[in-house]
């Protein structure tokens, strides 16, 4: 058995067609043709049926196709390590932020990373579930609010934050400071999308709370929401950090008690994925960041503190 064997096996199980799998590898169909029955004859079983032009994956086929997936994957890693070991200052490095506040924080890392690692190229996205990302290869690392614990990941705790219900400062609540969780019932409410990582963990702490929310409005933007907001058209639930970045003062923020709404966010990646030095440098970047806005926070706190 041979690795271009492979490689072409697992070209072919992307198509599911000898001619246009054929034109793909930029070999002839009779080669190709030629090296799958050899992989059936060393394997001893049939690893696609053949129905007429198409064909389809066998049960044996799927099993060979996901240890395929495997061992491509450890030479690839084996490949990055070697790289490393002998300094070679190159590299990709695929980065996914949950939209929101988490997408703002990892863009202006981005910038201190790209200053210290000039030749690493960088991919960034805005996602709305960067966590389904991971699982599936497609980002290397992602900044979000994970629902609930997954053993096929590492999560490095970075903060805790708090989500507030915010109102236009004209409302009736902005008078207040606290506010149950429970009687965001009686208040429209302007909420991310089903399928956003937020709103995931917002029905969950509904659901443990026993209510159901039909927000009024939905939207991927932030920046949209908080517009409509100070427009008077309802509320909506952010983190305490989106708030600080986002409000220019129309806005006031409610804090949710009975029960808190408190989530930890985290910088995920998944437990088989091989995480290099560029990566571990994001990384170290992010937590150094985070930190120093931490420091000031508390700092700015203090001030106020002295100055009442």
């Amino acid at each position: 058995m041979e690795l271009r064997q492979l490689e072409y096996f697992m070209a072919l199980c992307d198509e599911l067609h000898f001619t246009k799998t054929a034109e793909k590898l930029r070999i002839g169909q009779p080669t190709l043709s030629y090296q799958m029955k050899s992989l059936e004859d060393e394997m001893g079983v049939r690893l696609f049926d053949r129905l007429g032009k198409k064909i389809a994956i066998t049960e044996a086929g799927e099993i060979l196709l996901e240890h395929c997936k495997k061992v491509f994957e450890n030479l690839k890693i084996a490949t990055e390590q070697i790289e490393e070991l002998q300094k070679v200052k190159r590299g990709k490095l695929v980065i996914g932020a949950l939209s929101g506040d988490l997408s703002l924080i990892a863009s202006k890392v981005l910038l201190e990373f790209h200053a210290e690692y000039p030749h690493v190229q960088i991919q960034f996205f805005s996602i709305d579930d960067p966590v389904e990302k991971v699982k599936q290869n497609e980002i290397d690392m992602a900044l979000t609010f994970m629902p609930r614990s997954d053993e096929s990941f590492i999560q490095i705790p970075l903060y805790e934050d708090d989500f507030y219900l915010v109102v236009q400062m004209e409302h009736a609540w902005s008078v207040r400071d606290e506010i149950e969780f429970r009687e965001i019932l009686d208040i429209p409410l302007i909420l991310n999308p089903i399928g956003h990582c937020f709103r995931k963990l917002f029905n969950e702490a509904c659901l443990s709370a026993g209510i159901v929310i039909k927000p009024i409005i939905e939207s991927t933007d932030s920046k949209t929401i908080l517009n409509l907001v100070e427009e008077g058209i309802g509320a909506t639930i952010i983190t305490s950090t989106l708030f600080s970045l986002e409000n220019k003062g129309a806005l006031k923020a409610i804090k949710l008690t009975n029960p808190d709404f408190i989530k930890e966010v985290s910088m995920v990646y998944h437990k088989q994925k091989y995480i290099g030095t560029a990566a571990k440098g994001f990384i170290e970047i992010l937590m150094n960041f985070i930190n120093e806005n931490k420091a000031l926070e508390e700092r700015d706190k203090e001030t106020q503190l002295s100055k009442a």
